[in-house]
Parts: C-alpha cells; structure tokens; sequence
C-alpha cells in the first residue's frame, strides 16, 4: 500500500488504470477515499448501521467486479454512488442478503462518528454533540426522497448536476427536492425550538461559581 501522500496524488482514473492492470491492492484508496460519501448517502436511504455497512462492501464489490464498464465519461465517484444508491434501494426492498450481483450501469449511461472541533472546550463540545443528534433526528423524519437529495447536496456537497446523475433524476427534481426538505427542515426544528428557547445562553452553574468567586474576591481586596 502507498504512503498517504503519494495515495493522495493519484487520481481516482490512475488508481483505476493499475487495478485494471493487476494492482488490485489501490482499490483500497478508492474505498477509503470515497467511503463518507457512500456512507451518507446509503444512511440517508437506510436506517440500521449494519445494512448500510453490507451495501457499503456489495457496492464496492460491483463496482470492482464491472470495473471495465467505467469509461471516464463520468466520475467515479458519480458511478459509484449510482451503484451503491441502487443497492440500498434494492436493499430496502427486503433483498439486504444473499442478493445476486447486478451488473451497475455503464458511466456512459449515466445523465450521511461525531469527532468534536479542536479547541472547543467540553460544554461547547457536548453542546455541538448535541446540535448533531438534533440535526441528525430531523434529517432521519424527512421523506426518503427529500432526505437523500438533502445529504448529498448539503452535507456532501455535491453538485446539482451530479447528485442528478447519482439518482437518476433530472436537475429540476433534484432542485425541488431540495427546498422542500429544507422548508420541512425549518418547520420542524421550529417547532422543536420552541419549548427550549428560553434555555439560551443559559449561565450553568460552573460558569456561576466562578463569577462569584470573581465577585466575591474583589470585594475582599477593596474592603482590606
């Protein structure tokens, strides 16, 4: 396996060229480049952890399998999702084990742990974990559809063109979607943000405690 640098210097058509040449070990760059994206977008489709891991490892394993269909008229990571996002619906259909390999198709057919930020201290911290599963529990209540397009435009960040490419709708639909879910998104944290308003920039105890002891320690100083 390549040294970290040199991996990142190699773009995924190189990686694919040699793995196609007999270097199978740089499909290993592949599958840790591009596993967040797949791990969004199948955990936007899928709920249990386990099942989105399973067509995580078949969606790379189709993609190997048929890698002499990829033609570099899209990217890969656009086939690839296109694979692995049919592989979850099928998925969710009731077909999670024990399912055949389905050759994806051809590029040239083609049209969401909790790491907190460095330096926050550890209320900031939890208040940020916190945001997360809020955040996380709103996105899980949208409609499959609107939930999908919602994770790879605005978590992943793919483009309107390519996440169109990736579900196989047209940019419109991708557009629409999109809105809706946010509009959805706003409604609900709305509505979730309501009874805990008045909880803002609340001063807890600790932070109380040392305001006194400030406080009370000037005082001291001023009445000797």
């Amino acid at each position: 396996m390549l040294a970290q640098a040199a991996a990142d210097e190699l773009t995924d058509e190189t990686i694919i060229d040699r793995v196609r040449g007999g270097d199978v070990a740089l499909y290993e760059i592949l599958v840790r480049r591009h596993n967040q994206r797949l791990y969004r977008t199948i955990r936007a489709i899928l709920r249990d952890d386990r099942d989105v891991e399973d067509v995580m490892q078949q969606a790379y394993v189709d993609a190997y399998t048929h890698l002499e269909q990829f033609r570099g008229t899209a990217k890969f990571s656009t086939w690839l999702t296109r694979i692995a996002v049919n592989r979850a619906i099928r998925s969710g259909r009731g077909a999670r084990r024990g399912f055949e390999l389905v050759p994806p198709a051809a590029d040239h057919d083609l049209a969401i742990a909790h790491t907190p930020a460095p330096n926050l201290d550890p209320e900031h911290a939890m208040y940020g974990h916190e945001l997360k599963v809020v955040l996380e529990s709103l996105i899980e209540e949208l409609p499959e559809s609107f939930r999908v397009v919602f994770v790879m435009r605005e978590v992943e960040g793919l483009s309107t063109a390519e996440t169109a490419a990736c579900l196989e709708i047209n940019e419109e639909t991708v557009k629409t979607r999109l809105h809706r879910a946010k509009r959805l998104l706003r409604e609900r944290l709305d509505r979730q943000l309501g009874p805990a308003s008045s909880s803002v920039y609340a001063l807890h105890l600790t932070r109380c405690d040392s305001v006194v002891a400030g406080v009370m320690a000037e005082i001291s100083k001023l009445s000797a």
